[in-house]
């Protein structure tokens, strides 16, 4: 089973690319699949930013208010 490559209009089959490029091409998929690890992290990270900032708020409130606010 050959693998397509697609780059803007254009399909390509992989098996009929040089050493040099399915090296380029394993460059191009471990970056790619790289960044969407990053993404994937940098959602997860923002989602507990935002749960840390909720929880902080809460604090300051239930010491203002002076009882504490709990789910």
């Amino acid at each position: 089973m050959d693998q397509k490559i697609k780059i803007g209009d254009n399909e390509y089959d992989s098996s009929k690319l040089s050493d040099n490029g399915k090296s380029i091409l394993a460059s191009l998929q471990f970056t790619t699949q790289r960044l969407q690890e990053l993404t994937n992290m940098q959602a997860l990270l923002q989602r507990a930013k935002n749960s840390y900032l909720e929880t902080l708020k809460q604090e300051m409130l239930a010491q203002k208010a002076g009882y504490i606010i709990e789910d």
